[in-house]
C-alpha cells in the first residue's frame, strides 16, 4: 500500500519523488495534482506551480484524492513558526494535537455530522521511532495552532498563542479534520523555520528567509520521510 504524503515546496527536487509521474484526480471538490512513485503519493499543497497562497488551498480535493486511490495513511508535512524560545529554528516537532479557532473544510456541507477531530497515534508513534533510529532530536508532543493566513501573525496574536500552543502554522488542521472525516490516517512532521513573530523581539520575520530555512531542515525531513516509506505498511 502507498503512503501519502502532502508538504510544501521545499520537498520538489528530493530524493523522495525520483522518477514521479504527474497524476491530476478529479473528484467531487475538484482536481488534486499528485506524483506518484511505486511507494508514495505525494500532494504539493501549494500546486504544480508553488504558487497556491494557504487560504487558496483546495484541501478537500487533495484529502478526497488520496480517499479515491485508497491511500489510508498520510504524513503531513508542515513549515512552522516556534512560539516558546526553547523550541528553536531547525526543529522537528510530532504535533499531538491541534486548535483552529478559524473556519475548517468540512466535506459535511449537507448532512449534519460531528467527527470528534485527532491525529493519529499508531502513525506518530512510527514517526518518532523512526527519528529515534535515525539519530534526529525530535520533539514528540506539541500543540498546533493554524491561522487562516496568508499574512503572518501579530504580535498580540502571537502573545495569546503561545499560552496554548507550541508552534504556528496554516495548514495542518484543516489536513488532519479533513482526513478524519473521510475516514483516513493522519499524522504531522512540523519543521520549525523560524521564531513566530515577537517571541524574539529583536527579530523581524522575512518570508524569503523563512522559505531559505525551510529548504534548510529539508534534509532531516526527507530522511523521516524515506525510511517512513520502508516501515509503513
Amino acid at each position: 500500500m502507498k503512503l501519502g504524503v502532502i508538504g510544501g515546496t521545499s520537498l520538489f527536487g528530493t530524493k523522495l519523488l525520483e522518477g514521479a509521474k504527474e497524476k491530476e484526480v478529479e473528484t467531487k471538490y475538484g482536481s488534486a495534482y499528485l506524483l506518484v512513485t511505486d511507494e508514495l503519493v505525494f500532494i504539493p499543497r501549494h500546486g504544480k506551480a508553488t504558487n497556491i497562497p494557504p487560504h487558496r488551498i483546495n484541501y478537500r480535493a487533495n484529502l478526497a484524492s488520496f480517499k479515491l486511490l485508497d491511500v489510508e495513511k498520510i504524513i503531513g508535512a508542515s513549515s512552522v513558526g516556534s512560539l516558546k524560545r526553547a523550541i528553536t529554528p531547525r526543529s522537528l516537532v510530532v504535533p499531538h494535537d491541534y486548535i483552529c479557532l478559524y473556519n475548517i473544510p468540512t466535506v459535511y456541507d449537507d448532512e449534519i455530522v460531528h467527527v470528534t477531530p485527532g491525529l493519529d497515534d499508531g502513525l506518530r508513534t512510527t514517526i518518532i521511532e523512526v527519528s529515534k533510529d535515525l539519530g534526529l532530536d525530535l520533539i514528540e508532543h506539541g500543540v498546533y495552532f493554524q491561522t487562516a493566513g496568508p499574512r503572518l501573525e501579530t504580535k498580540a496574536e502571537i502573545s495569546v498563542m503561545r499560552n496554548y500552543a507550541d508552534v504556528v502554522g496554516m495548514n495542518m488542521a484543516s489536513e488532519a479534520t479533513l482526513a478524519k472525516e473521510l475516514g483516513l490516517r493522519y499524522a504531522d512532521i512540523s519543521t520549525v523555520d523560524n521564531y513566530a513573530h515577537g517571541i524574539i523581539e529583536e527579530e523581524a520575520l522575512d518570508y524569503k528567509k523563512i522559505v531559505e530555512d525551510a529548504a534548510k531542515s529539508r534534509v532531516d525531513l526527507e530522511k523521516v520521510l524515506i525510511k517512513l516509506i520502508e516501515v509503513i505498511e
